[in-house]
């Protein structure tokens, strides 16, 4: 599908029109309003900012996007080309860059997450994307978006309220022409019950959330009957009964809550309703994956860890542990 009018930035028309004739028309009339004040409320002055900046960049028929490990850019013309100074300081005005990588002409954007190496972990163990109709919560600057619609996807929706990752995907969604990919500014709360989904994924995000199991519903309630929910997260090790919670920080994190272990995480998700439940990877981070970067200068995990025990965050808990998890 190709999304016109990204210079104008129609986003919320452009996801409108995509859903039209499908299952998902019904959601127009109870998220305009939630789009149009998120619009109007949230974050306003950035995204005055953000939005200037998008309109610096070079116009959508000038670029467009090839998609592999790296989202990248590239001219349509060998003849068009990008002050590369003014157009990298553009982008670093969307900083930090915590998901990718991207490639934006010749600038690479070196991201905090090299999310492509969780994509390779993830990808060999799901059932095809091909035709499939896809949901991303939590997608952050849309990275897995962009992979899920290079597997095929018929049609790609992320949904995050972070303004700046908002913005930073359509940094590179306005150079898309080929393929159906939405990106909403919400959370999954927002979200009507719509069991329209083929697959869901929620990848790095469970942890975040205060009520997990209202979450894990939330998640169950947008997927059709068969559809396959791939769920990341940190875990603990234990069984099925264990689950931690860090006193204030976890890896320096203010907003970790609970994390399960493997065991607990089955229980929960058999409890609302999912009958098959397998883990098919389980990856401690390490420092290669989750760095600091000049697209993200901020502390990141190296500094999160205890310099004399790197088996242990850096207030003295386990160090982070993820496991992909596949229910359906």
């Amino acid at each position: 599908m190709t999304n016109n009018s990204h210079d104008t930035f129609t986003w919320k028309s452009d996801f409108y029109q995509s859903i039209i004739g499908t299952a998902l028309e019904s959601w127009i009339s109870a998220l305009m309003p939630q789009l149009n004040d998120w619009e109007k409320n949230s974050d306003v002055a950035n995204q005055k900012r953000w939005q200037k900046q998008l309109n610096q960049l070079p116009s959508s028929d000038q670029a467009s996007l090839i998609i592999n490990d790296n989202v990248l850019v590239s001219p349509i013309d060998n003849s068009i080309e990008v002050n590369v100074q003014k157009t990298s300081s553009i982008l670093k005005q969307f900083m930090p860059w915590r998901k990718g990588p991207f490639t934006f002409f010749s600038i690479e954007i070196d991201t905090e997450w090299r999310s492509d190496w969780k994509w390779d972990r993830v990808l060999p163990h799901i059932e095809s994307l091909k035709d499939k109709k896809v949901l991303d919560v939590g997608c952050g600057s849309g990275y897995h978006l962009f992979r899920m619609a290079e597997a095929g996807a018929k049609k790609v929706i992320g949904v995050d309220p972070t303004s700046l990752f908002f913005y930073q995907f359509h940094c590179f969604n306005r150079y898309n022409h080929d393929f159906d990919i939405q990106y909403l500014p919400l959370g999954i709360e927002d979200l009507p019950a719509s069991h329209y989904f083929d697959t869901v994924f929620s990848m790095g995000v469970l942890y975040h959330r205060t009520d997990p199991i209202k979450f894990l519903k939330e998640l169950k309630a947008q997927l059709a009957p068969k559809g396959q929910l791939i769920l990341e997260t940190l875990v603990v090790d234990g069984d099925e009964q264990t689950v931690f919670m860090p006193t204030d920080r976890y890896a320096q994190m203010r907003n970790v809550w609970y994390l399960p272990s493997i065991s607990a995480l089955t229980l929960w998700l058999n409890r609302v309703g999912f009958k098959t439940v397998s883990c098919v990877d389980i990856d401690i981070t390490s420092t290669k994956e989750q760095r600091a970067t000049q697209w993200m200068d901020n502390h990141s995990l190296q500094d999160f860890l205890d310099p004399k025990d790197t088996s242990k965050t850096i207030e003295g808990y386990p160090r982070p542990k993820r496991a992909v998890i596949i229910a359906s």
